[in-house]
C-alpha cells in the first residue's frame, strides 16, 4: 500500500485522453519512431476491436534488443567452441531485424475502469511495479494514468 495521500478522484479525473495506440502487428521500429515522434515512453497493444491486449514500453523494446544480441553472442561462442552447424532458426532471426510488437509487448494488460480511485492506481502501479495503466471503458482503451498523472493531480491539490 502507498504511504503517499492522493486526492479524492478517480481515474477519469487525471487520465491522459488521448491515446497513441497500436496493433500487434505493428513493427518494432516503428513503435520506436511512435515515442519519440509523440513524446511518450509506452503506448497500448489493441486488437481491431480497440480492446487492450498488451503495453510496450521503451524498457521493452531496449530490453527485448539487449536479450536478442545477449543470445547471439552466447550462440556464436557455443557454436565455435563445439564446431556445429548454423540453426535455421537462429539463421532466420538474424536475417529478421523488425519484429512484430506482439513479440515484446507486456501482457496480459494491467488496466483499470474510469472510475478507479486514484489511491487504488498508485497502490496497483506499486504492486505491479509498472508505470502506467491504460483506462478501459467497455474493454477498449479511452486513456492511461501515468505516474506523471498521479504526481500532477497530487500537485495541483496541494496549491489549493
Amino acid at each position: 500500500m502507498t504511504n503517499v495521500w492522493l486526492p479524492p478522484m478517480n481515474a477519469i479525473d487525471v487520465m491522459t485522453k488521448n491515446v497513441v495506440s497500436v496493433e500487434p502487428e505493428t513493427p518494432t521500429r516503428a513503435v520506436a519512431k511512435l515515442l519519440l515522434d509523440k513524446s511518450i515512453s509506452a503506448v497500448p497493444v489493441v486488437d481491431a476491436t480497440g480492446a487492450a491486449i498488451g503495453m510496450v514500453s521503451e524498457s521493452d523494446l531496449i530490453g527485448r534488443e539487449i536479450n536478442r544480441r545477449a543470445s547471439s553472442r552466447v550462440w556464436w561462442l557455443e557454436m565455435l567452441a563445439e564446431g556445429e552447424n548454423l540453426a535455421t532458426e537462429f539463421l532466420e532471426h538474424l536475417r529478421a531485424d523488425d519484429r512484430p510488437v506482439r513479440e515484446v509487448m507486456r501482457a496480459p494488460v494491467v488496466s483499470v475502469a474510469e472510475d478507479t480511485p486514484v489511491q487504488a492506481i498508485a497502490e496497483i502501479l506499486q504492486e505491479h511495479h509498472i508505470k502506467r495503466v491504460p483506462v478501459l471503458r467497455n474493454g477498449r482503451v479511452v486513456g492511461i494514468v501515468s505516474r506523471a498523472d498521479l504526481v500532477r493531480a497530487l500537485a495541483q491539490t496541494r496549491k489549493r
